[in-house]
């Protein structure tokens, strides 16, 4: 029998609902729905599905992670006796999509010799989860209605007023949070039965921060963390939806002893199911294992989670660990600052007058160093009053500044200023975008500020930082949660150092020298430093951007056998093949990637390298066969002699005679670009080219198929291009024709005008940006409304399976092609085949 494919009917439903779900609406309710590819390895991540199981999905959208459960239950050897669905959804239009898909499953399930029932709820799961806050009789699968073994969940992520219903539901129920996404893990966690397991793809925001304190003390004294994958880009998990918010996946279990903590990461999304073990992995997942104390402290009252994903992150922990002292034992304080200056506007100035004292801003400390007064929109200075005085602070002693708010792809989360009173004023006001280090609202000494911000910036902290604070936001709760240097220590690096002017390398040599006083272990940054300069050599070959990441850079350095601790003056050329580059990056970068990375690694790295001449394939045995076990690679000569010179003043030199006798692999791919550009030849004879790819491909069948049976002998006014937006404009042409438009980008990928039926056919490529809807139908009606000849509306589609995707959207008064049937046009309505309506202009 043909292994179930439950999950790709759900797919077709996510998609289909996506296209007629309000955007606006969707942000609001915080509804992002799960792609198949995520929703079958979350699925594959629940370790025990014998016996009767029963599956909760509290919001379960169009259902695409049940239908991933389900069809790992179906092609599972130890099938379960019985399946229990229970699927929450309040949206009616994904209701009505889930109900099909559980209708599909319970069809799939059966055929697998699986007994399922299933329960489609159009409830809130938060409002309704009072009703299920008294004991219940059994029923007869052996639970109450109220007990589940397992959960799958990708929750809204919305917060949640204080005085909401939401809000009041979840004190009542025991938790105090303020985002939904919290209140829905912590319900299903209650609801689970002892040893039962959740699984859910959720913000990774809830690992840090005070806001969710009191929800990580209840969750986590529930449930114990089994495995977490993290992916690497914030924008893929959901990228269908546009969202930003970086994204973590969890499985824990209910109750029972602690454990190792698997964490996973992924560069992409797309997971695969490997031939021999059926685990799931995507494109440079890597696999670490950890205790569980080294994820959650035992000691740490603010329950902070920690992700070391790799060996070389948690050989940072146990660095960071040598460090040993709270804020209260050195004494020092952290505040966020206090002066929040929309209540105080009357006594803000934009710049300093009399009466008034400085005002300090997070835009006052660029790189450190401090700019007042400063030209922008935030004023400089703040009038003492009344009102004011109770909120700003002495101006004496030295102050350390961070920002509260930076970007996760800034060189650095931490960034620490300091303030030396030394403005005008005898107070001083620290805005509340500000994290403001002080002793009991007073400054410090200058070597203690200065030690404090040196410490604070050094890489050691940034890179321990980034474990357990996944957003944007540096709290002065994450400040507190560091260990630092005690004061002596403190002291003796800021009376030895001034602060100013010092380079990363050197604030790190003077926080490495306070270490090895205690510590005889490796320095871990010394590794991330060699992957950072491998990938700077890369940059300098003319490796294209995708060769430009962490795997490409860890490859070389297992052709070149250098170890984090070696200088580039001691690179070799061993001849090494793709399983033993992967037992060096393990051994010596502490990155564990997974088997199925092998293929990743051939083809997207050492591929390009012999194809720049920077390896060389089978240099020992040119003839040996494709599919030796004994294939290898080297690194070229010409590419070893260029980098035995990195880091010395023959570098540039050697690197410019490198890249004119060689060129670059970029260089040569920009030729290769051209040669692979899509020709297209326009009626008058004259020949474009495209970018290369699937759109291009359809703007070719459009102008060579569909115009010469459709329209014959009609010219090509416009043609959309992917690579330079506009690969033909007949912008003269067109304003003959009545239209005048500036911005091209509004105007559909293909314009032909017929001259035979004074038609202008507006012709919208699916590849683009999807098809002639009626919000797109309504725009090009506006923007062509002043063209004499009358208006044609077309979408183009690849296939007709592609066009399945999208009838649900695609307007009335449209004509439809496909490129896999060019001989055949579908009408979408109306008493007119093929041609203008009256209401158009004709």
């Amino acid at each position: 029998m043909t292994s179930p494919a439950i999950a790709e009917t759900a797919e077709f439903y996510r998609v289909d609902a996506s296209l007629k779900l309000d955007a606006d609406k969707r942000s609001l309710l915080g509804q992002f729905m799960t792609p198949a590819s995520i929703a079958r390895f979350m699925a594959s991540l629940f370790t025990d599905t014998r016996g009767q199981i029963r599956v909760l999905d509290p919001g379960a959208g169009v259902g695409s992670l049940t239908a991933a459960f389900a069809e790992r239950l179906c092609t599972t050897r130890d099938k379960p006796d019985s399946v229990e669905f229970i699927c929450y959804e309040v949206d009616a239009v994904l209701s009505e999509y889930l109900e099909k898909t559980l209708h599909d499953l319970k069809i799939d399930c059966n055929n697998s010799q699986i007994d399922v029932r299933y329960s489609r709820l159009e409830d809130d799961f938060i409002l309704t989860h009072r009703i299920f806050s008294q004991p219940e009789i059994f029923d007869d699968s052996g639970y109450t209605s109220n007990i589940f073994t397992h959960a799958i969940l990708n929750p809204p992520y919305r917060k949640i007023d204080s005085l909401s219903g939401h809000r009041r539901a979840l004190r009542k129920a025991g938790v105090e949070t303020s985002n939904l996404y919290t209140g829905f893990m912590f319900l299903a966690a209650q609801r689970l039965k002892p040893g039962g397991e959740l699984v859910a793809i959720i913000p990774r925001s809830f690992c840090n921060g005070p806001y969710f304190k009191p929800f990580r003390e209840e969750f986590f004294s529930m449930m114990h963390l089994r495995h977490i994958h993290i992916f690497e880009k914030r924008d893929l998990a959901f990228k269908d939806d546009a969202v930003l918010q970086e994204n973590i996946i969890i499985h824990a279990v209910k109750g029972g002893e602690h454990s190792d903590v698997t964490i996973t990461t992924s560069r992409g999304t797309s997971f695969e199911k490997g031939p021999e073990d059926h685990t799931y992995s995507a494109e440079d997942m890597t696999r670490h294992q950890v205790p569980h104390h080294s994820v959650i402290r035992p000691d740490d009252h603010d329950h902070f989670v920690h992700i070391p994903t790799n060996e070389l992150e948690q050989a940072i922990v146990d660095r960071m660990s040598h460090f040993t002292a709270t804020l209260d034992d050195i004494p020092i304080n952290v505040s966020t600052g206090p002066v929040v200056d929309f209540r105080l506007k009357e006594d803000l100035q934009v710049a300093p007058v009399e009466g008034a004292v400085p005002l300090l801003y997070a835009a006052h400390f660029q790189g450190g160093t401090l700019t007042w007064p400063k030209t922008m929109r935030k004023p400089n200075a703040i009038l003492l009053s009344d009102t004011s005085r109770k909120w700003l602070w002495p101006n004496q002693g030295h102050y350390v500044v961070t920002r509260r708010f930076t970007s996760k792809e800034e060189r650095r989360r931490v960034v620490a200023s300091l303030y030396a009173s030394d403005l005008p004023g005898e107070l001083v006001g620290f805005e509340n975008h500000l994290n403001v280090f002080h002793v009991n609202q007073n400054g410090m000494s200058r070597a203690l500020a200065v030690g404090l911000s040196l410490f604070l910036n050094c890489s050691l902290v940034d890179r321990y930082f980034r474990q357990f604070n996944g957003h944007t936001q540096v709290n002065a709760t994450d400040l507190r949660s560091l260990r630092y240097p005690n004061r002596v220590a403190l002291e003796r690096i800021g009376a030895a150092y001034d602060g100013d002017d010092l380079s990363q390398q050197e604030i790190d040599k003077i926080i490495e020298e306070e270490i090895s006083h205690m510590a005889d272990d490796d320095n871990p940054l010394l590794a991330q430093q060699k992957i950072d300069e491998a990938l700077a050599i890369l940059k300098a070959l003319g490796m294209p951007r995708q060769q430009q990441n962490e795997r490409s850079a860890l490859t070389l350095l297992a052709l070149l056998d250098l170890k984090p601790s070696d200088m580039w003056s001691q690179i070799k050329r061993p001849l090494i093949g793709i399983t033993p580059i992967m037992d060096y990056i393990r051994d010596h970068y502490g990155r564990e990637y997974a088997p199925n990375t092998r293929e990743t690694i051939r083809r997207q790295t050492m591929h390009q390298y012999v194809d720049a001449g920077i390896a060389r394939y089978n240099p020992d045995d040119p003839d040996r066969p494709v599919n030796s076990p004994h294939a290898c690679y080297q690194i070229s000569d010409e590419s070893f002699q260029v980098i035995l010179n990195y880091g010395t003043e023959d570098w540039q030199p050697s690197l410019e005679k490198y890249l004119d006798e060689i060129g670059s692999l970029a260089d040569k791919w920009a030729m290769h670009r051209q040669i692979e550009m899509v020709p297209v030849k326009l009626s008058s004879g004259m020949e474009i080219k495209l970018t290369p790819g699937s759109h291009s491909e359809l703007i070719k069948e459009i102008i060579d198929e569909f115009a010469p049976r459709f329209s014959p002998g009609a010219e090509v006014i416009y043609v959309g291009d992917t690579g330079e937006k506009v690969g033909y404009f007949e912008r003269d042409r067109l304003i003959d024709l009545g239209v005048k438009i500036n911005l091209h980008g509004k105007i559909p990928d293909v314009v032909l005008y017929s001259k035979t039926n004074n038609w202008l056919l507006l012709i919208e490529s699916v590849t683009s940006h999807g098809p002639m809807d009626a919000k797109r139908h309504h725009e090009l009606a506006q923007l062509f409304s002043d063209a004499k000849p009358g208006l044609v509306f077309v979408t183009a589609f690849p296939d007709r399976a592609t066009m399945g995707k999208y009838l649900g959207v695609i307007s009335w008064e449209t004509e439809v092609w496909c490129a896999d049937a060019p001989t055949h046009l579908i009408h979408f309505d109306g008493k007119r085949f093929l041609g203008p309506y009256k209401s158009d202009k004709q």
